[in-house]
């Protein structure tokens, strides 16, 4: 009878209905609501961390202003900024725990906005009033732009949560997708590595994309022992594991190669260049390894990944808007304009040469700032010579100028 083989049936599917269950532990107003808690600590941290960078170069642009002769470790306004910066980047670690990698990685666009307004707010940075349009409107669009991305990444984020077990890490560790996502970032690094050291290709994108390809594996890294230490917390020990040291190690080292391409970079572009280049190189190549070796997007439907894209496209405009219009420094002068002097029009007017060009030879009025001298150059001086007559009682010029040369 039906209703008699219904009960078998039914003990025969239960274990095959639990198993399934097992593979999805996080149901989905509980995956959202991770999702919400990693997003809020990032948003926290990249905050935080903003206002501490500020407030340390608030320090700075202080003391140079003044004659206080305390160095700038020697103040509280940056021993607080480094306590703000230390709890902002805590936050940013903690918040790996709770949500997946390619949620948390593009919310560092969080940072860029907050120094956009701090840093016309806090440090009173001054822009012309012709240049209102090119800078304040353009910066503005940008945060906007930036706070919407921002929005559609925590709205349709992945959903994927997985415990950072030992095992679990291990097994992502030696799949044939990470292994081919390796070998070929291996090949490209590689490759940057050769044209930037021995080629002397010096682009900020050649740069750039090596330290995103660094990053691509500290994030990896620094998701899996934020991971492990979270279950480590919850009881389950996973810091006796030999994963866990491994992933450390490779933590530090890939952040500490990063740091140092970042400083090469520093020294030959501007700051702004760097922050929005290195944003979107960053975070593609951060989402790409998160979705290789977290397998964030997996069981996602294509609605919530092309907004998710979208998202990440929005805040890749807002980024570049806002440090495409941010004031650079303007470069110091080695003379005085002769345009500005009373009486020097009518020799421009003329066609007179009054100043050198700065890559001419060396002469009075003009200092060649340049570090590479061996030697430091002094200006000509304008000895008093004693007044003559000549034969027809015309009085010679009281001074002369001595010209010198760069042997000189």
């Amino acid at each position: 009878m039906e209703g008699g083989n219904s009960p078998s049936l039914q003990l025969q599917q239960l274990p095959l209905a639990t198993a399934a269950v097992s593979v999805q532990p996080h149901t989905d107003s509980f995956s959202y609501k991770e999702n919400l808690i990693g997003a809020l600590l990032a948003i926290f941290g990249h905050l935080v961390s903003s206002i501490a960078l500020n407030l340390q170069k608030y320090s700075h642009i202080r003391l140079a202003g003044s004659k206080d002769p305390r160095a700038y470790f020697r103040t509280k306004t940056w021993w607080s900024g480094l306590l703000l910066l230390v709890l902002g980047e805590l936050g940013v670690f903690s918040s790996y725990a709770f949500a997946p990698l390619s949620l948390i990685v593009p919310l560092s666009a969080v940072s860029v906005v907050a120094s956009a307004i701090i840093g016309i707010i806090f440090i009173k940075e001054k822009w012309k009033p012709k240049e209102f349009l090119r800078r304040y409107v353009l910066s503005f669009i940008g945060c906007g732009l930036a706070v919407v991305g921002t929005y559609l990444l925590v709205t349709f984020g992945p959903n994927s949560h997985e415990k950072m077990t030992a095992e679990n890490i291990t097994r992502h560790l030696v799949s044939w997708p990470f292994l081919l996502y390796m070998l070929v970032e291996i090949i490209v690094f590689c490759l940057l590595l050769y044209f930037y050291k021995e080629r002397n290709a010096n682009y900020i994108v050649i740069i750039l994309l090596l330290v995103a390809l660094l990053g691509s594996m500290t994030v990896v890294t620094v998701k899996a022992v934020a991971g492990m230490m979270l279950v480590s917390i919850q009881g389950t020990l996973q810091l006796d594991s030999p994963i866990f040291y491994i992933m450390l190690v490779c933590m530090i080292a890939t952040a500490v190669y990063q740091a140092t391409f970042l400083a090469q970079a520093s020294q030959l572009y501007d700051s702004a260049q760097i922050s929005g280049i290195g944003y979107i190189l960053s975070t593609t190549a951060a989402i790409s390894a998160g979705a290789t070796f977290y397998l964030d997007f997996m069981g996602e439907d294509v609605l919530h990944i092309c907004m998710f894209a979208l998202g990440c496209l929005i805040a890749f405009l807002g980024v570049f808007l806002i440090t495409r219009n941010r004031k650079k420094p303007v470069p110091f002068e080695p003379y005085i304009s002769m345009d500005a002097m009373p009486g020097m029009q009518n020799m421009h007017d003329k066609g007179i040469a009054v100043q050198p060009e700065l890559k001419a030879s060396f002469s009075y009025g003009a200092l060649e700032n340049n570090d590479s001298m061996p030697e430091i150059y002094t200006p000509a001086t304008l000895p008093i010579v004693q007044e003559q007559h000549g034969p027809k009682g015309v009085s010679a010029p009281p001074y002369r100028v001595l010209e010198h040369s760069k042997k000189e």
